[in-house]
This record gives C-alpha cells, structure tokens and sequence, in this order.
C-alpha cells in the first residue's frame, strides 16, 4: 500500500514512541519496520504475542542475510514477529556496527518495503545524518515525517534538516499544557517548506503503557488518543 517514515534530527526525541504509538492505532492493515541503522530497542521493549519476549535475532538482520540475490515484497513477512495486540513488526538492528555490512540494503528494503500489497509500512527511522545511505530508503517512501519538539534548538536542527531532507511533513511532539500553541509555533517557523505540521502529545506515562501494558489505561492516555488523530490525518494526505 505505502510507505511511511519517521525520523528526526540531532537531539529529536521519541521516534520509536510515535511510531510504534501510530502503528497500534493505525486504521488500516500495517506493518512496524524497524529501520534505523544505528540499532533500535523494539525486540526489547514490546512484549510478544505471547507474553514472551521477542526475539532481537530475527528482523532486519536475517531478512538481510537472505536477501543479497534480490529482496521482493513477499520475503518481508518471513521475518516479522507478532507483539501483543497482533500488530507485525520487523525488528531492527540492536547496534551500530550491523549496518556496517548492510550499506547495500536500504535502497531494496524501501523498494520492497512500499511494495507490500495487503499493508501500510511505518518506518521508524531513527535520527537521520549518520548513515547517508538511509537515504535510499527515504526516497521509496510515499511520506516522510520528521519529528521535533517545540524548543528553539530542536527546531533550528530541524530547519537545518528540512533544506537536506525531502520532508512532507513535520510532527510536533507537544506539551499538552500548551499543545496546540507549540503546534502553531512551529508551522510558523517552517512556513512552506511542507505540506502539514501536526502534532503527538509528550506523554511520559503513556509512553511506559506503551512497553507493556497495552489496555484500557494505554487507550486513554494522551499518546493514544493524539496518535489517532495523527494517524486519520496521515492517512487523509495521501
């Protein structure tokens, strides 16, 4: 169906938060890919179908083992694991020297990532600028998103990045004391340089449910509740 980016700049917070918050509520049939070259925490913070754990062996990196003679959208989901929920996730690299020996994927993994048939693909991307090749992933995505907090240096990091990075859009990790004044000011700075500026509460409570007790409390939680809201507008963009 499509591919969805999310990433931020230095300093940026809460990317793997606001994609995994988004994937829990998104509307329509999704898959959480992990892929951040500098290594993500997934397989260690969501809990398993199961109850169990996840296992950090299985993702990108055995997808990637398989894939050096040609990566088609079919192969994806050999390498998935189910969380709690039923939502699919592929689970990233746990660090930074992985990717050394994947320079080569990027570019097919978007490929094949925006080619799924039956599924949305949220990528959470990680912090952009250490890994130039990650750009090859960007440049398959029917959206990318950056996200950045309302504060002055957050935000001149990302003016920065929008002149570098092709950004549809920008989220903004908001207060919710003074939420959509955070959002406002913002979309002020950026001007036109994307097609929308939205927002997703800071929500350090909701963030914890996230790790692990997915239920009634989590569906309450300012995270959840702006995520929805989120997600019905990125899908109304495309």
């Amino acid at each position: 169906m499509g591919l969805i980016v999310l990433a931020a700049d230095k300093g940026a917070p809460g990317v793997t938060t606001a994609a995994t918050a988004l994937a829990a509520v998104w509307p329509r049939p999704v898959l959480l890919a992990e892929c951040d070259p500098a290594g993500g925490d997934l397989a260690y913070r969501l809990p398993a179908a199961d109850g169990g754990v996840l296992n950090p062996g299985r993702g990108l990196l055995t997808l990637g083992a398989t894939a050096r003679r040609g990566l088609e959208p079919a192969q994806i989901h050999q390498h998935t694991q189910k969380i709690v929920g039923g939502l699919d996730v592929l689970a990233g690299l746990t660090h930074a020297e992985q990717a050394a020996g994947l320079t080569w994927l990027w570019g097919p993994l978007g490929r094949a990532l925006a080619a799924i048939p039956d599924a949305d693909v949220i990528a959470d991307c990680g912090r952009l600028g250490a890994h130039p090749q990650l750009g090859d992933l960007l440049a398959e995505a029917e959206q990318v998103v950056l996200l950045t907090r309302a504060t002055l240096d957050h935000v001149a990091h990302l003016r920065e990045r929008l002149q570098i990075t092709k950004a549809h859009g920008v989220v903004v990790i908001a207060d919710p004391r003074a939420y959509r004044a955070s959002i406002d000011d913002v979309r002020r700075i950026v001007g036109p340089s994307v097609q929308f500026v939205y927002g997703l509460a800071h929500d350090p409570k909701g963030a914890e449910l996230l790790r692990g007790q997915w239920g009634g409390r989590l569906d309450r939680s300012l995270l959840i509740r702006t995520a929805r809201d989120l997600a019905a507008r990125l899908v109304s963009h495309r």
